[in-house]
């Protein structure tokens, strides 16, 4: 029987996991599993960056 397809990220070592650069404080931050359906519009690190950036341009 085959195997179901990979997730992008799952099933790697950390240190394997594709990775990003945040928006808004421009650090480097990895996939994780709550990213998995929208990996592609993720852009902000955490909710503190994201928050930030809608307080910058109110």
């Amino acid at each position: 029987m085959p195997r179901p397809e990979r997730t992008f990220g799952g099933g790697r070592p950390p240190s394997q996991r594709p990775s990003k650069t945040c928006a808004h404080c421009g650090l480097p931050f990895t996939w994780r599993k709550k990213w998995e359906r929208d990996w592609d519009t993720v852009k902000y690190c955490s909710d503190r960056c994201r928050a930030a950036v809608k307080r910058r341009t109110e």
